[in-house]
């Protein structure tokens, strides 16, 4: 998280971007966007709607950096609205599917199925797809917390500090969230192999 974005925490690039500077803004574009991809594809597991998701924080970045404070840093606000985004748009495809029942009564809608067996994520090089598809659905299994916890500490690579300061919650409390997760995970995983076999 701290590679080349200490000019992007500088009072200077603040008041640059509220002022409007197209070049500073699209240069923060450039030092994010892989970032801001890599943690919404890690939360939504769709690359088409993590590219349209990080397009939509930089659009809320862009309107508004006025009222960013520098209560945290510039990054790990860009972070928060990221993960906040996807946590929005992960509860409303589940309020979607909710009434994905009335659609079957038109015929099947191939779009409502999520196929997770060609999906890949940078931070996660697992080259059995079958395997990557078992611990994706796992992921997708935990609670909304624990998931923005564990997909930026262990795909992403940030401390718990960072997580906690993106989470707006204590270290203690994002060390108990990723406990929950990992051990929740095992469960999940367990369960799968038992009745495999």
């Amino acid at each position: 998280m701290s590679e080349n974005t200490s000019f992007f925490d500088t009072q200077e690039a603040i008041n640059q971007l509220k002022a409007g500077d197209e070049a500073t803004f699209k240069d923060l574009v450039l030092k994010f966007q892989n970032k801001v991809f890599n943690v919404c594809v890690g939360m939504l597991k769709n690359s088409e709607e993590a590219e349209d998701l990080a397009q939509e924080v930089f659009v809320e970045v862009f309107r508004n950096i006025d009222q960013f404070n520098a209560d945290a840093k510039l990054s790990t606000w860009i972070y928060r609205i990221a993960v906040n985004k996807s946590l929005e748009h992960i509860r409303y495809n589940r309020r979607q599917k909710r009434f994905a029942w009335l659609t079957s009564l038109f015929g099947a809608d191939e779009d409502l199925a999520r196929n997770y067996s060609d999906f890949y994520h940078p931070g996660v090089a697992l080259e059995n797809k079958e395997t990557a598809k078992i611990l994706h659905n796992a992921i997708d299994k935990l609670a909304e917390n624990q998931r923005a916890a564990f997909v930026m500490h262990k795909m992403e690579g940030l401390s718990y500090q960072e997580v906690a300061d993106i989470m707006q919650l204590s270290l203690s409390s994002v060390e108990s969230l990723m406990h929950r997760a990992k051990k929740r995970l095992r469960e999940l995983l367990n369960d799968f192999y038992k009745n495999d076999n």
